[in-house]
């Protein structure tokens, strides 16, 4: 109908690109993804087109326009969610100055080195986050590596910024980049929403590289002629700043609240918490503190590179397939192999697993591997399972550790689970009984986009209250799974064994 609204979400992704189309009122009306390249020209080099971003965001968008049969007139705005960590850069004229540096690629190793041996606890203290691979390492990297593509930079961007500017024909010096961001940048005053005179002296940046920083849902510009035939849509349509894609996750899923948790359990197991206090983990360098799209909250988080791909790991390489085809199990292996977890007792038995796999993420130990502590001529493949389920539960336990010291009065009210691995309620259930907080699924399973629409629809004055609107918008699947006390008691000296065992394993591997 003519006098419907819509609002657009995008989410640019690491290897994909996602546009929906929603009402006002939330409802999803059409949906299209497309694939993004990734490159790799050369061992540890990894790297994306910045116009690959541009292009797969004009098809998508193109495509849920065409699809849903609108009006592009009735779409009052836009807005993009971006990967977070890596940097993009432009030059005068606001096109692409280098490929964009994924937070995939490790050339700024040694930078990192460089900053946290000397600066390590001032941009942990001041950004929230310990140094790692994002922005100003990567930044180093290009001005001591490429000099001469470092002086034709005119700014450093997101990849949500880069397609935002070139369909708003902005100016380089009308760059932007949202406060959401300023955690990963290493180089920004994060509790003020400022970049860091202090940071970009002693790290030899020049500022005037940096692009301004505003609220996500600042209206950067509108959908230029050339872009409206590019795009699909209505010259003039409103396009937001947008946010990152952790950001627009925990927007999306309603995570609004000081006390919730946000536990994305897919490849990467990401838990964040919601907090009106701002905290830098000095101590110890563990959890990243970013700045909720919904001003006075703060989202402490920290994730294990590869959890949900420990579990793909061992599916693949140790589950016993060929005996599920031959008794014709019929549902999901994942969930076979759960369901025979959930046979073991709470603990494996004795059984540890240490998750990372590809080296610990949280905090910084890039020289840690996987492991197995404990197991004996009883244990079987359920406990091994088991203990994978569990060793992702136990980190999380750590998280919190953290967190609960830094802020001894936040109460822990409830955990919105998304992704792959939050549809099993057995694995939902270990990590209720771990971390004693219950934990829910939602109705939605497209958080990222809907996250962006929201604040495209503040941007549009369609919403005053986005923390309203997003709490209203996140309804349960079903009734949230309660801790179970006595298994919650059981499991806490457990936890201190797993983070006893990490300690071991990190000087094993480091040393």
């Amino acid at each position: 109908m003519m006098n419907t609204t819509y609002l657009l979400g995008v989410d640019l992704g690491t290897s994909s690109t996602k546009a929906a189309l929603y009402t006002a009122d939330g409802r999803l009306v059409a949906e299209a993804v497309a694939e993004v390249p990734l490159y790799y020209p050369k061992p540890g080099v990894v790297e994306q087109e910045n116009e690959d971003f541009y292009r797969t965001a004009a098809q998508t968008i193109r495509q849920c326009v065409q699809e849903s049969g609108i009006d592009p007139r009735q779409i009052a705005s836009l807005a993009f969610d971006s990967q977070m960590a890596g940097v993009g850069a432009i030059d005068e004229n606001y096109q692409a100055a280098t490929r964009f540096d994924s937070w995939l690629d490790m050339r700024c190793q040694p930078y990192i080195e460089y900053i946290d041996a000397h600066f390590g606890e001032q941009v942990t203290r001041l950004t929230g986050c310990p140094p790692t691979c994002d922005h100003g390492p990567k930044i180093l990297w290009w001005k001591e590596e490429r000099p001469q593509e470092y002086g034709r930079i005119a700014k450093f961007l997101m990849p949500s910024a880069y397609v935002a500017g070139r369909m708003a024909g902005l100016s380089a010096d009308e760059a932007f980049i949202d406060y959401t961001f300023l955690h990963f940048t290493a180089l920004s005053d994060a509790q003020n929403g400022t970049w860091s005179d202090e940071l970009c002296t002693d790290l030899g940046i020049d500022q005037a590289k940096l692009p301004r920083i505003v609220e996500p849902w600042h209206v950067v510009g509108e959908v230029t002629e050339q872009a409206a035939a590019e795009f699909g849509l209505a010259p003039g349509t409103l396009i937001a700043a947008g946010c990152g894609d952790t950001a627009a996750n925990a927007l999306g899923a309603g995570v609004v609240r000081p006390g919730m948790l946000f536990d994305v359990a897919g490849t990467a197991s990401v838990l964040a918490a919601s907090t009106d206090t701002y905290f830098a983990d000095v101590e110890n360098r563990a959890l990243l503190t970013m700045r909720s799209v919904i001003p006075g909250l703060w989202n402490p988080l920290a994730y294990i590179g590869g959890g949900g791909q420990a579990l793909r790991w061992f599916r693949d390489h140790f589950f016993n397939t060929l005996h599920g085809e031959l008794q014709g199990w019929t549902y999901d292996l994942y969930d076979r192999m759960i369901d025979l977890a959930a046979q073991v007792p709470p603990g494996s038995e004795g059984l540890f697993f240490s998750p990372h796999l590809g080296g610990r993420i949280c905090p910084a130990t890039p020289e840690m591997r996987g492991a197995w502590i404990g197991f004996s001529w009883s244990h079987q493949q359920a406990h091994f399972a088991r203990s994978i389920l569990e060793s992702i539960a136990y980190e999380y336990a750590y998280y919190l550790r953290i967190l609960r010291q830094a802020v001894p009065n936040l109460a822990l009210t409830e955990t919105r689970a998304i992704g792959g691995g939050a549809r099993n309620n057995v694995w939902n259930q270990i990590k209720a009984d771990v971390l004693g907080v219950p934990y829910q699924r939602l109705q939605r399973t497209e958080f990222g986009s809907w996250g962006s629409a929201m604040i495209a629809g503040k941007a549009a004055g369609i919403f005053d209250d986005l923390a309203e609107v997003a709490a209203r918008h996140a309804q349960p699947a079903d009734e949230p799974l309660q801790p179970d006390t006595a298994v919650y008691a059981l499991y806490q000296p457990l936890v201190a064994r797993h983070i006893t065992l990490q300690a071991a394993l990190r000087d094993f591997f480091v040393h």
